[in-house]
């Protein structure tokens, strides 16, 4: 049996659809007028990765921090085994205190040296005396055997004792020259070991300094994605042991077109609003443009294909806030994120900041 519409009843159907349309074009007016200026693009929420490797090869001895795990700049994450170093350290250490002893050594005889470069050179004195006093003894010989007064005997052995006088002499300032030559050796090799001193010492501090490395720490605060290696592994220099995401350096990369790429100035303030939490508008700022475009073809021959060309933007949340919300922080989330083209311009009431 078929059903019957009043004229009234289809009256009020029509005046509802009317209404309806309205509304909905109300509304479309409304939301058009209100993103006038304002450019978006779809991105996901990124976080600086960091890798925790070990500087040396070795075995994890053990690790200390799981899967989700906060940390803080400096807190120690996982050891490397150091028995190996330990035993370097050892000989190095036994390898300095023998050099210190062989300083001491070549010290005490560049001493010696220098005591008896004195001694030589006061028996150079001491024959430079006796030759002045044979020299002063031959001229009054001299002298008397020109009046007769003495004989030649005498004569002959004073410039005898003269002679003397001048080879002892020679030989004592020879003693000097070699006691010279001895100081300096012995003072080459004092720097020597206090070179092997110094080099000793060295290795000891490079063992440190590896021994130290051998305790890997968390460069930044942040969380622990994940556990790359387990202990009782063993790892080449520079193995890979955990893997952990800066939450002070948090963003999102997202891609706009060419029109609107270009009147986007580093330092612009964005707006991001992401799916999981659409209640919220997050402030960020623009820290990167690229200078190149994605998504595009090698040759962009008409206006139309110059349309597709996309540029990645990337927008930093402010890391003062990030810390205050560092468990809420989860990275790979989707989201869009909208640009004010008009500076000058207000945001609307739905993109003003609304935090947690």
């Amino acid at each position: 049996m078929p059903v019957r519409i009043s004229k009234r009843t289809s009256i009020v159907v029509v005046v509802i659809a009317v209404l309806a349309a309205g509304a909905f074009a109300w509304r479309s007016y409304v939301n058009r007028n209100a993103d006038e200026g304002l450019v978006k693009g779809n991105g996901r929420i990124e976080a600086t990765e960091i890798d925790i490797a070990t500087k040396l090869a070795g075995r994890v001895q053990d690790v200390l921090v799981k899967d989700g795990d906060f940390v803080d700049a400096g807190q120690t994450l996982a050891h490397m085994q150091v028995q190996t170093l330990d035993a370097q350290r050892a000989e190095a250490a036994a390898q300095h205190q023998q050099a210190v002893n062989s300083a001491a050594s070549t010290q005490a005889q560049a001493a010696a040296r220098e005591s008896d470069q004195h001694a030589f050179e006061a028996t150079v004195a001491q024959r430079q005396s006796e030759l002045d006093a044979a020299r002063k003894r031959l001229a009054r010989s001299e002298q008397l055997s020109k009046s007769g007064a003495s004989s030649m005997q005498e004569l002959d052995d004073d410039r005898a004792r003269v002679t003397n006088a001048q080879a002892a002499l020679r030989a004592a300032q020879a003693q000097v020259t070699a006691a010279q030559a001895a100081v300096i050796a012995a003072q080459a090799q004092v720097t020597g070991a206090q070179s092997a001193i110094q080099a000793a010492q060295a290795s000891i501090d490079r063992i440190d300094a590896d021994i130290a490395d051998s305790d890997l720490k968390a460069p930044r605060a942040g969380r622990v994605q994940y556990r790359i290696a387990q202990p009782g592994e063993v790892l080449g220099a520079g193995g890979k042991v955990l893997n952990m995401i800066d939450l002070a350096d948090v963003y999102m990369t997202f891609f706009l077109p060419e029109q609107a790429a270009g009147r986007v100035a580093l330092g612009q303030d964005v707006r991001i609003v992401l799916d999981a939490a659409p209640e919220y508008v997050i402030p960020a700022k623009v820290t990167f443009v690229a200078s190149s475009a994605q998504f595009t073809p090698k040759t962009v021959e008409t206006e139309s294909e110059r349309q597709k060309l996309m540029f990645r933007v990337k927008a930093q949340i402010d890391p003062a806030l990030m810390r205050e919300h560092l468990a809420r922080v989860k990275t790979g989330l989707p989201g869009v994120a909208w640009i004010k083209l008009d500076s000058q311009a207000e945001w609307p009431s739905r993109l003003e900041v609304k935090v947690p």
